[in-house]
């Protein structure tokens, strides 16, 4: 199965969480959302990657540390299932404003990825967009996130993101927390035309004019917005 289909009935899940009381939580928002079936639980990357493997989920929703190791096994697991099953949107959730760890997730791609604070899970109606998003091959962000990696920024010297005003930046960081245009319109109050032409700019003056194709330019905007904040990965 996996990938979205509007047809299909509810978005199938996985979900891993090794706190106990944290999944019971999440099973019991899923299960008061018609849009969502749960097919799986488990509490550890093996039981996650099998469990994907038996039931062919369309979104796994899972925690960034988890055993064995209690480190990156979310990432890992996205990264895993990027080669194993393509069509498998990911939501990872930390419990840490961690930049870092939103770069690695993106390093191969932002298609079917986010990644959200913890605290957003109390929230079913944000938390079911970020699961319908991925599952349309979409991409979120946390804020929190963003505006850490935008603070970040400010206290920089000199970067190739300096070539942008300030609009152009504001439009790229929309685009970093996973909209689409008609999304970065309504939020920045502009017009899809003028979003398209500041979006144009954008790669031009990052020298992406020339990149294979509009998705992959709009990818590797983001990943150089992320990267220029020159922030370590945690160890």
């Amino acid at each position: 199965m996996g990938g979205a289909d509007v047809d299909a009935g509810p978005l199938r899940l996985v979900l891993a969480e090794d706190s106990f009381l944290v999944r019971e939580g999440i099973k019991l928002l899923v299960g008061a959302e018609p849009g969502l079936e749960l097919v799986a639980d488990c509490g550890d990357l093996p039981a996650l990657l099998a469990a994907v493997d038996e039931h062919d989920p369309d979104v796994v929703l899972t925690d960034i540390r988890m055993p064995p190791t209690n480190t990156d096994e979310g990432i890992r697991a996205a990264e895993t299932l990027r080669d194993s099953h393509p069509d498998v949107g990911v939501v990872v959730l930390s419990q840490y404003v961690e930049p870092g760890w939103a770069l690695q997730l993106l390093e191969r791609g932002s298609g079917g990825r986010a990644y959200l604070l913890k605290e957003r899970v109390g929230d079913l109606g944000e938390l079911t967009r970020a699961i319908q998003t991925v599952a349309d091959g979409g991409s979120v962000i946390d804020p929190k996130v963003v505006d850490t990696l935008v603070d970040a920024r400010l206290q920089r010297e000199a970067s190739v993101l300096d070539r942008l005003t300030p609009r152009e930046l504001e439009v790229l960081g929309e685009i970093a927390q996973g909209r689409n245009n008609a999304g970065i319109a309504e939020t920045l109050v502009l017009s899809e035309r003028a979003v398209e032409k500041h979006i144009n700019s954008i790669f031009s003056k990052l020298d992406l004019a020339l990149a294979d194709d509009h998705i992959h330019r709009r990818v590797r905007a983001v990943l150089l917005y992320l990267a220029e904040q020159d922030l370590t990965r945690p160890s």
